[in-house]
């Protein structure tokens, strides 16, 4: 092959295969990216089951339906149910760290919607929203504000 053969053949792959090997290169890391996404949500889903075990074991407290005034409570019950709000706040938090943003694609959004509807559910309790306080002590600093901001919301909404 002579030199103008070969600078020609350069030039084409300059022109055309470099831009394409980025776009595949682009899509693939997309896609890991999608990937990691749905792994980490499966991951936290997994420790949400556990957690609904735990409701489960202390269905005593009540704590998946009506809320339970602190008086009627032994103290063994407070203790064990200021530990599972403790570990749900840690759940909250997590996802919060690994899911949530400012600005979310379509993708990270779909993900995060379920997160928001179990804080929101949560702190539809007036007991979980007496507790945050105490709970959010040296939690993320994003993270106590967009719980705060979400128990205000549904301190002000009824039902």
């Amino acid at each position: 092959m002579s030199h103008e053969t070969w600078e020609l053949l350069s030039y084409i792959v300059t022109v055309i295969g470099l831009p394409f090997a980025i776009t595949v290169y682009m899509l693939e890391r997309r896609k890991e990216r999608q990937i990691e996404e749905e792994e980490i949500y499966q991951k936290l889903s997994d420790e949400y089951a556990d957690f609904s075990k735990l409701l489960l074991d202390n269905a005593d407290l009540r704590l998946s339906s009506e809320e339970v005034p602190e008086h009627e409570l032994s103290p063994e019950q407070q203790e064990r149910k200021k530990i599972i709000f403790d570990i749900l706040i840690s759940l909250f938090e997590r996802a919060f760290i690994l899911v949530y943003e400012e600005r979310m694609t379509p993708q990270t959004k779909r993900l995060w919607s379920t997160w928001d509807d179990y804080i929101r559910t949560w702190c539809k309790r007036q007991d979980f929203r007496s507790a945050l306080p105490r709970l959010l002590e040296g939690e993320d600093p994003d993270f106590g504000r967009y719980v705060r901001r979400v128990a205000e919301e549904c301190a002000r909404s009824p039902g």
